[in-house]
């Protein structure tokens, strides 16, 4: 079984920054896809930044010069560098990654169980 954890979430004033990590362990051949996801109170999950494999990268326009996305291949590892945040960056951050058990094997998805910002004065 392939496990994901977050780390790094927190409550941080109006401008601040906090950087999010999450790390896949278990039975992984390959990571493919990884990404970060955010919902606040009320309203749907939305994709925050995607990266791929070979570090393409891919942004909600809301973040878009504000976060970064970043992996770390050699320890299956994802991050989200949060900077300039507002109130409305408050959610609960989740992350995603797309991995392989074997060569060639199907492609499987799993989910952290996600760590709450909370931007607030």
């Amino acid at each position: 079984q392939v496990q994901l954890v977050e780390s790094g979430g927190g409550l941080v004033q109006p401008g601040g920054s906090l950087r999010l990590s999450c790390a896949a362990s278990g039975s992984i051949f390959s990571i493919n896809a990884m990404g970060w996801y955010r919902q606040a109170p009320g309203k749907q999950r939305d994709l925050v930044a995607a990266i791929t494999r070979d570090g393409s990268t891919n942004y909600a326009d809301s973040v878009k010069g504000r976060f970064t996305i970043s992996r770390d291949n050699a320890k299956n590892t994802v991050y989200l560098q949060m900077n300039s945040l507002s109130p409305e960056d408050t959610a609960v951050y989740s992350c995603n990654a797309r991995y392989r058990k074997r060569p060639g094997g199907i492609e499987y998805a799993n989910w952290g169980p996600g760590t709450q910002v909370t931007v607030s004065s």
